[in-house]
């Protein structure tokens, strides 16, 4: 690459970054003083704009998510179930046959989180097809919470299943002989898991979404449409396996054959 495209393409990936959208021009024209207080909570300085692309459009995902769960709970129909009821029917028999393969037992006591990181990550992952928008799983921030509360709720369901004790004495591996080399071993893998969650799902969504930004610049309409529709199964997959690996660590905090 020539210092010219180099340059080019710093600067374009740096105005992609920087560039604020009209949502988070709203909130830093009205509500700045809110996003100070926030950071004020988490010690950060006072700044002229403090609202980032990333917070506004979680904050609208979540709005979403919870006007969806109003109106499919007022169309909850035993009788003449709607379009949306089914098909939120058929998304929560899915997540709940790939849990019952990683759950031995009382699987139906998680789906609620379940079915909660695979909507909101989903979405995410989805709203930057919109003009003017942004998927905030792009900014990493976004996935490492996610995976930080992955991490925080299969510790807190492995310690409300077994105990504390015994659910730490699990570190130690099943034989004591080994416990010395084994509970470093389980300290690190699970350290790592949140990190797993977190790389994984940022760079999928970086790249989906820089790839078809840049096209959309470049080629006319129909190019882009293949990078769009690649970046809607990239999504949909990255939220899938993010809740399947969150099932799979529920199952094996909550397991008794270890």
């Amino acid at each position: 690459m020539c210092p010219l495209e180099r340059s080019y393409s710093k600067s374009y990936t740096h105005s992609f970054m920087e560039h604020e959208l009209w949502l988070t021009a709203l909130f830093n024209n009205n509500l700045a003083g809110a996003g100070n207080f926030f950071l004020e909570l988490v010690k950060q300085p006072a700044q002229e704009r403090p609202w980032a692309n990333f917070v506004t459009m979680e904050l609208l995902v979540a709005v979403l998510l919870m006007l969806l769960a109003a109106v499919a709970k007022s169309q909850l129909s035993v009788e003449k179930p709607g379009g949306l009821q089914h098909t939120l029917e058929v998304l929560h028999e899915f997540l709940d046959g790939q849990a019952a393969e990683n759950i031995a037992h009382h699987r139906e006591k998680y789906m609620a989180f379940f079915g909660t990181v695979f909507l909101f990550i989903l979405l995410s992952n989805l709203i930057g097809l919109i003009p003017g928008m942004e998927s905030p799983t792009m900014f990493h921030y976004v996935p490492a919470g996610c995976g930080l509360a992955t991490f925080a709720y299969y510790h807190l369901q492995g310690i409300r299943e077994h105990g504390p004790w015994k659910y730490f004495k699990t570190f130690f591996g099943p034989m004591p002989a080994a416990a010395v080399l084994m509970f470093p071993i389980e300290v690190i893998s699970h350290l790592a898991r949140p990190l797993s969650l977190t790389i994984r799902l940022y760079a999928n969504m970086y790249a989906g979404e820089m790839v078809t930004v840049v096209f959309l610049g470049m080629v006319p309409l129909a190019i882009p449409a293949i990078f769009m529709g690649l970046h809607f199964f990239v999504g949909f997959i990255q939220a899938y396996v993010f809740t399947l690996l969150a099932m799979i660590y529920v199952g094996g905090a909550v397991s008794h054959e270890h």
